[in-house]
């Protein structure tokens, strides 16, 4: 299982920007997949959840009304396209299934929100 988050940098407060997470070596379309920030000195927090077929979605209320989560099981990726975005919502975000009770993440990408 590999994941591999990108579209990171740094965004002034208020803009936008949209991450991505390629997945392989599994069957991506059978899984519901995730995202999860760590800032500085915290500890991880869940952002957004969907399902397999992405017909089903899931949000953190500190992003809810924010931040979509979308997912193309043609190209194995799944999407985090943030709006609005706040200082407090920096950090590093990553990718994450879960299958066969293990816990799969990727090296994550970095989010500066910042004047």
């Amino acid at each position: 299982v590999q994941l591999a988050e990108s579209g990171g940098g740094l965004v002034q407060p208020g803009g936008s920007l949209k991450l991505s997470c390629a997945a392989s070596g599994f069957t991506f379309s059978g899984y519901i997949m995730r995202w999860y920030r760590q800032a500085p000195g915290k500890e991880r927090q869940f952002i957004a959840s969907i399902t397999s077929s992405g017909g089903g979605t899931n949000y953190g209320n500190s992003v809810k009304g924010r931040f979509t989560i979308s997912r193309d099981n043609g190209k194995n990726t799944i999407y985090l396209q943030m709006n609005t975005l706040r200082p407090e919502d920096t950090g590093v975000y990553y990718c994450n299934t879960w299958m066969g009770g293990t816990n799969y993440w990727g090296k994550g990408t970095l989010v500066t929100v910042s004047s």
